[in-house]
């Protein structure tokens, strides 16, 4: 093997590493110091429920909170499977404003109703008992309800990238408006997706 040959497999070796190191990046996400996995996408705010759907509203979003929790093996996997997907990202970017929450955490979070809380007492409140769950609320305040009545709807849990996106879609295409329920929407989504890939 002449020294131009070696070069060139060096080189081509090199290319490989640098193509791998950066795709195992954007599968996996930073983790804080609070032990929870953050996207740079999160949007950081005062947890003023209120305030964040006014200003949600102002972007032509919706607003969705996420709630996890350190050492969570279901939100480690949600973070690297499905919010690692550019597709899903760009998607739910474009519609959502999505703010994190600590199932355990102490910050302060004023409600809908306007009271003021902490996270932990926050996710009692409003019946979060798994992570991740995603919590869907209206394009409009409510202010004399709290989160848990005024949310259009709850994701408790790890789901694939289909389901997650067509979740997403239904909220902010006000799906939950119409006769074509999330569940029959979704299968028929499934069924479009297969013959997508059949055709």
């Amino acid at each position: 093997m002449n020294i131009r040959t070696g070069q060139q497999r060096l080189s081509s070796i090199a290319v490989t590493l640098c193509m791998l190191l950066l795709s195992f990046g954007q599968a996996s996400a930073e983790v804080g110091e609070d032990g929870l996995h953050r996207q740079d996408w999160f949007a950081i705010t005062f947890k003023d429920i209120e305030e964040d759907i006014r200003e949600a509203a102002e972007d032509g979003k919706r607003l969705v909170l996420v709630f996890e929790q350190a050492g969570c093996h279901y939100c480690a996997e949600t973070h690297e499977t499905v919010l690692s997907d550019p597709d899903i990202v760009d998607y739910v970017t474009e519609h959502f404003v999505v703010v994190q929450y600590n199932l355990w955490g102490a910050e302060e979070v004023t409600d809908l109703d306007g009271e003021v809380l902490t996270e932990k007492l926050a996710a009692e409140k409003w019946g979060v008992m798994f992570t991740p769950t995603w919590v869907f609320l209206p394009e409009t305040v409510t202010s004399d309800k709290s989160v848990a009545d005024a949310a259009i709807g709850q994701m408790p849990g790890a789901f694939g990238k289909g389901t997650f996106l067509d979740l997403f879609t239904w909220i902010y295409d006000k799906g939950y408006e119409g006769d074509e329920s999330f569940q029959r929407y979704h299968n028929r989504r499934v069924d479009e997706r297969r013959a997508g890939k059949n055709g």
